[in-house]
């Protein structure tokens, strides 16, 4: 199930679980906040609003509130000494959709808890864990090379000469 809606004076088009980044949006990290203005419903059939679909909101659990990279604004007019430098950072919150509600339902007001993220095993460290004893050292110095730190040997500094 898909949900448009409109914030910010721009569209998105959402699934449950996205995250995305829109304009500045009141709420703290952690709570949920509810967009009404939607403007398409998808799924198994398609339903538009006109111009919203009633009874349609799309919840989502704020994430951040950050701001954007540094944006510049020079202005030089040449040959008359006339220089301007002006700087802007747009405001952002960071949304992952939690829920996208028909027919007039109410959003929770707790986001759904998120699963635990499982760390990716690499090889080198399946043959460390094997081998605990005598195979550390190998391993370790294969997952050295992996990275292409392995076995670099520092040279003497050279020395000068006075004359």
């Amino acid at each position: 199930m898909f949900a448009v809606f409109k914030t910010g004076g721009k569209q998105y088009r959402v699934a449950a679980e996205d995250v995305l980044r829109v304009d500045k949006v009141d709420g703290a990290p952690g709570e949920v906040v509810e967009f009404a203005e939607v403007l398409a419903v998808g799924g198994d059939s398609v339903t538009l609003g006109t111009p919203v679909v009633a009874g349609a909101t799309v919840a989502a659990e704020v994430l951040d509130q950050g701001r954007g990279p540094k944006v510049i604004a020079f202005k030089k007019r040449r040959r008359k000494n006339s220089r301007r430098k002006r700087g802007h950072r747009q405001e952002f919150t960071l949304l992952r959709i939690t829920e996208i509600l028909v027919d007039g339902k109410k959003a929770s007001k707790t986001p759904p808890p998120r699963p635990k993220r499982v760390a990716a095993v690499t090889p080198a460290a399946e043959a460390a864990a094997a081998a605990p004893d005598a195979g550390a050292a190998e391993a370790e110095g294969a997952a050295a090379s992996e990275r292409g730190t392995a076995n670099k040997t520092k040279r003497p500094a050279s020395k000068s000469k006075k004359k």
